[in-house]
């Protein structure tokens, strides 16, 4: 039954990302490809931007021991990733916020990154209803109600950020 209800939650989604994934555009700052809009996280493998992505994620070090005693702390957590791919602070946090939600088995479709280019616009009406002054920006959401954010970067780091939100602490 629970998943039947998923079902039904998850097939208006796919209306809303058709063929707007993962596109790319050129930064007109840097000349180089940015991506904007929505995207999946396969995204990150195209070699423009795996360079920087798989080496942050590689050389990263998950605080595995405080996330060790806290492994459920997403469950019924939905994730609103807004990022800039020329961003560096964007660079740096989100291949290592990925990793992190590795560690806590947490799926991507629970994930939506949404990319912005300099001017913190994009093509997708999802911005006009949250705030973004600085990216990236991670938010929390339980059953649509906004828990918190990390911005820009974190205060202490991704995994005790984190946790303050989800422990509301």
């Amino acid at each position: 039954m629970k998943n039947y209800l998923l079902y039904l939650l998850l097939i208006p989604l796919l209306n809303v990302f058709p063929q707007n994934l993962n596109q790319t555009i050129t930064d007109e700052e840097s000349g180089e490809p940015i991506l904007i809009g929505y995207c999946t996280r396969e995204a990150f493998s195209d070699s423009v931007f795996s360079v920087w992505f798989n080496s942050e994620y590689s050389n990263y070090q998950v605080d595995t021991l405080l996330l060790s005693k806290n492994r459920n702390i997403l469950d019924g957590v939905e994730i609103t990733l807004v990022m800039g791919t020329w961003c560096s602070d964007s660079r740096r946090e989100v291949p290592r916020f990925y990793k992190i939600l590795d560690y806590l088995g947490f799926p991507d479709g629970w994930v939506t990154c949404i990319n912005v280019n300099r001017d913190k616009k994009t093509s997708v009406g999802e911005l006009e209803q949250i705030t973004i002054d600085f990216v990236p920006t991670i938010i929390f959401y339980q059953s649509g109600i906004e828990l918190g954010r990390i911005i820009e970067s974190p205060v202490e780091s991704l995994e005790k950020d984190m946790l303050k939100i989800l422990l509301k602490e």
